[in-house]
Formats: structure tokens, C-alpha cells, sequence
């Protein structure tokens, strides 16, 4: 998590990331290929969320699960992930520069057609002047990736595409 990675790249592997760390209980279903719409706020209903469209396939998800695999192993000194009541529940310890965060986030959802992930951090010292903060993500399938996409392409709220399977074969380099 210490690389610069935008908002809402990083919110498109949260659920990617789930799966990291030595204390998984489950494995972590994959999305259904196409395209997909995540949309993140804050979870306080006062401010505009954002959205972005995502373009996957079978490879796509799998390299973006071991990406977050490798973010949660390389920072993180927690990541649980295990089923409560039919939801997916993941339980961190992340290093985040010089500050701890210490999160839980509840998955819920058939991830063919939608999930929901609402997530509660806190910060030790505090982050950017915050101490505690919360997201939440819905995301739904929206059909067939559009003709002009390709697996990894990401359009952003500002209308920005990047290729995340690019991005990270330049980050290898």
C-alpha cells in the first residue's frame, strides 16, 4: 500500500485483496468476467461517491487477487479472512508508511451480479490528520466489457482509462 495508487484503483483491489495474508479460512470468489461498475464513498451519505468501470476476465481477477496478495504480505501483519452469518468478513493490520491501520470489512453479495464492501479503519498515529475512516463499495456487473475495452482497462470518475494488467507489468520492469 506505500506505492501511489489512485482511490479508486485501490478500492477496485480491495476485494482483490482479501484473500491475502497466511490466516485465510476460505477462498475468495472470483468476479464474474465483464464489465463491471464499483462505485466508493465514505459511507456518510453527505458527499458525492465516485465511480469507475473496470473490464475483466478470469486472468484479469486472478492477477489482480495475487496483486493484492502481494500488497497484504508485504505490509500487512494481519489479513483474516473468514465467513460470518453469509458474509465475508476480512480482518486487517496494515503498515501504511509510518502510520498502522487497523481495518474491518464485511463483503456481501453473489460477486456474478453484485457485492457490497463497507469498511471500518482506524489509524495509529493518524493519517492525513485522521484517525479513523470508513468506505463503502457497491459494485454490479454491467454486461459485456464495451467493444473498445480490453481485460484490465479502467475508466475513472474523470473519464481517465488506465490498463491495470499494464500498469502492473510496468511496475515489474
Amino acid at each position: 500500500m506505500m506505492m501511489k495508487i489512485h482511490p479508486l484503483v485501490l478500492a477496485a483491489l480491495l476485494p482483490c485483496a482479501a484473500g491475502a495474508g497466511p490466516s485465510v479460512a476460505i477462498d475468495y470468489p472470483a468476479r464474474k468476467p465483464g464489465l463491471w461498475e464499483m462505485r466508493t464513498d465514505d459511507g456518510s451519505g453527505k458527499g458525492a461517491g465516485r465511480t469507475i468501470q473496470q473490464c475483466i476476465d478470469a486472468a484479469t481477477d486472478k492477477a489482480m487477487r495475487e496483486m493484492g496478495q502481494g500488497m497484504g504480505r508485504t505490509s500487512c501483519s494481519k489479513q483474516d479472512l473468514h465467513a460470518e452469518g453469509g458474509k465475508l468478513v476480512i480482518d486487517s493490520v496494515c503498515r501504511m508508511g509510518n502510520t498502522t491501520a487497523t481495518s474491518r470489512a464485511v463483503m456481501s453479495g453473489d460477486f456474478g451480479s453484485a457485492y457490497r464492501m463497507e469498511s471500518r479503519s482506524s489509524y495509529d498515529p493518524p493519517l492525513m490528520g485522521r484517525s479513523e475512516g470508513t468506505a463503502v463499495v457497491e459494485a454490479k456487473w454491467v454486461g459485456p466489457c464495451k467493444a473498445d475495452q480490453k481485460p484490465g482497462d479502467m475508466v475513472l470518475a474523470n473519464g481517465m482509462k488506465m490498463n491495470v494488467l499494464e500498469m502492473m507489468a510496468g511496475r515489474r520492469k
